[in-house]
């Protein structure tokens, strides 16, 4: 069985607008931007399904507000491993 392809959205979130697409990517250019995240420390989560969600939106493009509530989990995820919320 083939292994799935790696895709990888990386998102930036500045109060108050919300979150934008900044870099998104499929197979060598998605592994690249997770390993880029970890060599900055910056904690990844897996979720196929918001990725490819995430995946179809232009480059700085503000996410929609259907895929809000599943971004403000990854948000908070990243706030709690990155020690902000204890």
């Amino acid at each position: 069985m083939k292994k799935p392809e790696t895709l990888a959205v990386a998102l930036k979130y500045e109060k108050p607008s919300a979150p934008r697409v900044v870099a998104s990517g499929r197979g060598a250019v998605g592994q690249a931007i997770i390993d880029k995240a970890k060599e900055h420390g910056v904690p990844v989560q897996e979720n196929p399904a918001l990725a490819e969600a995430l995946a179809s939106l232009e480059i700085d493009q503000e996410i929609p507000e259907a895929l809000y509530k599943a971004v403000a989990q990854v948000l908070a995820f990243l706030m709690r491993s990155a020690g902000h919320l204890r």
